[in-house]
């Protein structure tokens, strides 16, 4: 019950902290409100600041829910980590140039250019290794500790930007935050599982809304405070297999579309639609006069007069 009820506590801590947040950054947003305002699909404009608002939550979260105070320390670490270097990139990103994914902007690097994302790739892999440096326990031999500081920093960094990929339809991100906390808080730190529910809680609403989005510096910050889950939860066995399995998709969104693949999937796809705004209608294309010889047909058929519209 202690477990419980210190994660109910979090939650609560995270959803304050995050709507509290983004009540002041309504009021007074850094550099003004059009440094945070983007264009959506549907044409209409969306706010950045659940960004920073989500990262605080989890943040203030990670810091009273871990079992004591070494995992507490990198936990929060980890997230202001990749909620910091994120919102480095939502809001100097350089979009002249269309510099996409881990391999670009590592490509990038090696070839003397720093982009915003490849200062993300490196600020987020420095905090998620020190993170991991300072969270995982020292159990057995020098190489062993090592082997599970470089695993555990890799879950964390992976699982940041996984996040950030999913972050590309309206609550889709916090939903998997969510579905992956249920489990997790089965885990020695499952308390943080109440900071990744409570802040996606306070944050659903205007996200599922479209008026609202994480972008990097939430998606960031929430895939950290996952991954730290993983990295300071599970066994040695299960980690390997959980950074292979996110390695896998990291890998596979450089070739493939997440959203393709949730869209092929009925139960994806429902899921994923769940308590979004209906997409908008395709606009019909212009009919066309029909011709003498449809005209003719159209007299003794009117199913083919092209002219019926789609229930």
């Amino acid at each position: 019950m202690g477990t419980f009820w210190r994660a109910v506590g979090t939650a609560i801590t995270s959803a304050a902290t995050t709507a509290t947040t983004r009540a002041i950054l309504d009021s007074n947003p850094p550099g003004g409100p059009e440094r945070w305002t983007r264009t959506n699909h549907r044409g209409e404009p969306i706010s950045l600041l659940e960004g920073p608002a989500v990262a605080a939550g989890l943040v203030a979260g990670a810091l009273v829910a871990g079992p004591d105070a070494r995992t507490r320390t990198a936990a929060a670490l980890a997230t202001a980590g990749g909620g910091a270097f994120g919102l480095v990139d939502d809001l100097a990103e350089d979009t002249s140039t269309r510099t996409k994914g881990i391999k670009g902007h590592v490509g990038a690097l090696l070839e003397g250019r720093v982009t915003t994302g490849g200062l993300k790739v490196l600020g987020i892999g420095t905090t998620s290794l020190t993170a991991a440096f300072v969270g995982t326990r020292r159990t057995g031999s020098t190489l062993g500790y090592l082997t599970d500081v470089a695993v555990n920093g890799s879950i964390v960094a992976l699982s940041a930007n996984l996040f950030n990929l999913l972050d590309l339809r309206p609550g889709r991100a916090l939903k998997a935050g969510a579905a992956l906390a249920v489990p997790l808080a089965a885990t020695p730190v499952g308390a943080t599982s109440g900071a990744v529910l409570g802040a996606a809680a306070a944050a659903a609403p205007g996200d599922l809304g479209e008026r609202d989005m994480l972008g990097d510096g939430g998606a960031n910050a929430l895939g950290a405070l996952v991954g730290t889950q993983i990295a300071f939860g599970a066994p040695r066995a299960v980690r390997l297999l959980a950074l292979a399995g996110i390695l896998g998709l990291n890998v596979a969104s450089e070739k493939v579309s997440f959203s393709k693949i949730i869209d092929g999937n009925d139960v994806l796809r429902r899921v994923d639609q769940w308590g979004r705004r209906p997409a908008p209608a395709p606009a019909a294309p212009a009919a066309a006069a029909p011709t003498a010889s449809a005209a003719s047909a159209a007299a003794t058929d009117p199913s083919r007069s092209g002219l019926d519209t789609p229930a």
